[in-house]
């Protein structure tokens, strides 16, 4: 894809590799070499075994589990560049960690979000590619460009792929009253109705569900969120559709696969039959289930990274 690839460089940490490869593949370029490890103690060594200076660099690394690790190797890779006179650092995020700690729910908390976002500048990130922010108002956390790309543009083709467009029996369902946005786009863009999922959470990562907003009965619904961590909330909304709205089969979509803790149990014991994430995470061998299928990001961040090298438009990847 890039035929003036000489001054382009692309560089991968340890949290994501095949993800790296696949975008260097369809780019037409090698991986560059960078060896990221680990001293004795845990700190990071990074060592860049090619020359750097004036190139347009990409570091590709979702900052997931483990969530510290990851984001250091990121920050010194950046910085390890940046002393090497890279001309350009554009620290590609797929999954960007902390994101969801981006305002004061009491008193005394911190904005993580926005710490993170001011290391990234120090070290010498010059722009942030990521995809689907916990919200959209995080960009603004940067004092430098942020391209957040969008899962829909993945998800949406191939719901309608499954599903078809424009069906009365299919709806698109909100697994709480932050994804309405979201999932608004994907009835307009699909022609399908919208049902939201009114819950309370009593304490972090423990959800209840309790009320069901929108005509589900022998509907197929598909709910949607950008992330999924303990999948407590998609698994209560999930019964509570069959139970307490009567429909007829319950799917599944996100963006991001956290998937901590008791999520694969939970999941393989909930009524959803299918539950479709992309591959911003690597899913390993021990949670990779039947219920779970993986769709690949690498040609959108492909696309992305190729225009923001060639200085066009990244705008129509919105669309």
């Amino acid at each position: 894809m890039i035929s003036h690839g000489k001054n382009i460089k692309i560089l991968a940490g340890n949290s994501h590799p095949a993800l790296a490869m696949q975008i260097a593949s369809a780019l037409g370029l090698p991986l560059g070499k960078c060896e990221v490890g680990h001293f004795a103690d845990g700190e990071v060594s990074v060592s860049i075994g090619e020359t750097v200076r004036g190139s347009d660099v990409f570091l590709i690394q979702s900052t997931c589990g483990p969530v510290n690790d990851n984001l250091m190797e990121l920050l010194i890779m950046i910085d390890a560049c940046k002393r090497a006179s890279a001309g350009r650092i554009t620290a590609v995020i797929p999954y960007f960690g902390y994101a969801r700690q981006d305002r004061k729910s009491k008193a005394r908390d911190p904005i993580s979000a926005k710490l993170v976002a001011d290391i990234l500048t120090a070290a010498g990130a010059d722009r942030v590619l990521t995809m689907d922010l916990h919200a959209h108002q995080l960009q603004g956390f940067f004092d430098i460009p942020v391209d957040n790309l969008m899962g829909a543009s993945v998800l949406i083709p191939y719901i309608a792929g499954k599903f078809g467009r424009s069906r009365d029996d299919v709806m698109i369902v909100s697994p709480d009253l932050g994804s309405v946005t979201r999932c608004r786009k994907f009835c307009e863009k699909l022609d399908y109705r919208l049902a939201i999922i009114d819950k309370r959470r009593p304490r972090a990562n423990v959800s209840e569900v309790m009320n069901i907003i929108g005509d589900v009965k022998d509907k197929i619904c598909i709910l949607s969120d950008d992330l999924i961590d303990t999948a407590g909330t998609l698994c209560h909304a999930a019964e509570a559709l069959i139970k307490i709205g009567g429909a007829k089969e319950v799917y599944a979509c996100a963006t991001h696969g956290v998937l901590s803790g008791p999520a694969i149990e939970r999941l393989e014991a909930s009524p959803i039959k299918k539950l479709t994430l992309l591959d911003t995470i690597p899913l390993p061998a021990e949670k990779r289930i039947d219920k779970i299928e993986l769709l690949q990001v690498a040609p959108v961040f492909t696309e992305a990274i190729a225009r923001i090298y060639e200085e066009s438009s990244v705008s129509p990847l919105f669309d």
